[in-house]
């Protein structure tokens, strides 16, 4: 662990973590052997649940379907809560770990799929698990209440508004601010944030565009789906590349082409799937829009015999760090780590649905990265122009490496926590 000048509270909780590392890595390697798609994390969800129960927390089951919260209650003082993402991606792992997951499920069509935890969420359970668990140990060294929020569903964008949905705010205290991490590709034992915008926005639609089928011999008998999807496919890149300002952000990502059966059969339609990221609200509403006129511009150009259907699939919301919380965080992580391992970074493509939390609330929120990547491993790509290379979230190769993955995510969580709670800083307490 290394030097800092930490206020009292933070060094007194976290003086227990050698101690505890062990079984917290135990733990991790558990979960990243046993991932469960989203919304069924009923192992995770039952650990978790155990975990809090034994280190006193008041604990309730089922929240969201399969969400956790702790309370633990140490006296007058702000409340904090701490979010954990549990689910997996239906995703094969292929990190050759010894840990590795042979998991298979069912996933919500019906279909089954192999699982894995190629985004980190088995080390977010293990993060708050051992934070928890820490903060529960030595009470003296903060005062108010800690709300551990164990979220099933992130990767579907359903959990967080599911357990809000589900009473969230109603049986659980209103915290003064809510703080959440994710471990991504950079230098292990690093934490990295800013204010303002952390992660995108983003949306997930679905196109189905629709043709004539015909015998392949005969195409003047068809009206093409697959050539209309490929023209839809081939105009959709000109959106970000000539409909917005070099000065804005946005990506358009099409993962799904999918059409007919057979290489002599021209058939009746064809399934397209992208996905939008945006971080500002009049571009996001610019690129959908773009979407929607050039697929019906392009079925109207082949003669459709009916009009694209256009669905959504799902929404992230742009996650947005309160910038008074985030300069509070800062202040707390430099006071603790060395300088050399507390990064400003700007705001990541990636999406999450963990600002639903304060959005809902209306609190105040932050959240931050932690690297996952062997520093080694990191600055050698980085010397080479090669960090693209390095197995990023969502890879069948991505796997964080455990030290000091682990430790960092534990500190980040209760330095951040105590930022609020801290009994030794006089004038924090009640501040949002």
């Amino acid at each position: 662990m290394a030097e800092h000048t930490s206020p009292k509270g933070a060094s007194v909780v976290l003086a227990n973590m050698g101690k505890l590392l062990p079984d917290l890595e135990a733990l991790y390697m558990d979960i990243h052997a046993h991932p469960e798609l989203s919304m069924q994390e009923m192992r995770t969800a039952g650990i978790a649940a155990d975990r809090l129960k034994k280190a006193g927390y008041e604990v309730t089951t089922g929240v969201g379907q399969t969400g956790v919260v702790g309370l633990l209650r140490n006296g007058e003082g702000p409340t904090v809560m701490l979010r954990a993402d549990m689910d997996a991606l239906p995703i094969a792992e292929n990190t050759g770990l010894a840990y590795a997951s042979k998991v298979t499920a069912t996933d919500a069509e019906g279909n089954s799929v192999p699982v894995g935890h190629m985004c980190g969420h088995d080390m977010h359970v293990a993060w708050l698990v051992g934070a928890a668990t820490l903060l529960s140990q030595v009470r003296d060294g903060w005062k108010g209440t800690l709300m551990a929020v164990f979220q099933p569903g992130e990767e579907t964008a359903q959990g967080a508004q599911a357990m809000i949905d589900d009473g969230l705010l109603e049986r659980f205290p209103r915290p003064d601010v809510v703080l959440g991490q994710h471990v991504m590709v950079g230098p292990a034992g690093t934490v990295a944030g800013s204010a303002g915008p952390i992660t995108s926005a983003a949306d997930s639609l679905q196109i189905r565009l629709f043709g004539r089928g015909a015998h392949g011999s005969m195409p003047q008998a068809s009206v093409d789906p697959v050539v209309m999807a490929a023209s839809v496919v081939l105009r959709l890149q000109t959106v970000v590349s000539r409909e917005i300002a070099a000065t804005d952000a946005a990506v358009l990502t099409v993962g799904v082409l999918q059409a007919g059966t057979k290489e002599n059969v021209i058939p009746g339609d064809a399934i397209i799937k992208l996905n939008v990221r945006t971080f500002d609200a009049g571009v996001r509403k610019h690129v959908l829009e773009a979407i929607e006129r050039i697929v019906n511009a392009e079925a109207e150009a082949s003669g459709a015999p009916r009009k694209p259907e256009i669905t959504p699939l799902d929404h992230y919301p742009l996650n947005v760090n309160d910038e008074a919380a985030s300069n509070r965080i800062a202040e707390a992580f430099r006071g603790y780590f060395s300088p050399d391992r507390v990064k400003h970074t700007g705001p990541a493509p990636a999406s999450e649905d963990f600002g639903c939390f304060g959005t809902a609330w209306q609190v105040p929120s932050v959240f931050w990265f932690v690297g996952g990547t062997d520093p080694e491993t990191y600055f050698k790509a980085k010397a080479a122009g090669r960090l693209n290379e390095l197995p990023v979230n969502h890879s069948p190769q991505f796997a964080p490496v455990l030290h000091p993955t682990l430790e960092t995510g534990i500190e980040a969580l209760v330095i951040g926590a105590q930022a609020w709670l801290g009994a030794d800083r006089p004038g924090l307490c009640g501040q949002g």
